[in-house]
């Protein structure tokens, strides 16, 4: 299986922002979906952000719409999660994901990285 490594989590005030980016290992983005998950404690992992590998297009959750925002560089075969107006409820661990899916559901992502803790706290 592919593996992707994520980073930039840390601790931020609400409203604050920060950038955390995925790095693919041994796979080039260009040929898989990409997306962010993310879990908190006693919580089902949820989906973020997705990268739909076959369009080209970026989708996200209501809860992040219009503060989160996906990018990818693929010169740098990297992907990046901007995350803006952080909030109290955006805490968790956050996760990208890959999948050789090009049209994928959030199910389809298999490939996971070690995740990186985002807390936001005052």
């Amino acid at each position: 299986q592919e593996q992707l490594v994520e980073s930039g989590g840390g601790l931020v005030q609400p409203g604050g922002s920060l950038r955390l980016s995925c790095t693919p290992s041994g796979f080039k983005l260009g040929l898989y979906s990409i997306a962010w998950f993310r879990q908190a404690p006693g919580k089902e992992r949820e989906g973020v952000a997705l990268f739909t590998g076959g369009s080209a297009s970026i989708s996200y959750k209501d809860y992040v719409k219009g503060r989160f925002t996906m990018s990818l560089d693929n010169a740098k075969n990297t992907v990046y999660l901007q995350m803006d107006s952080l909030k109290p409820e955006d805490p968790a661990v956050y996760y990208c994901a890959a999948s050789r899916f090009l049209q994928p559901v959030w199910s389809d992502f298999d490939s996971w990285g070690q995740g990186t803790q985002v807390t936001v706290s005052s």
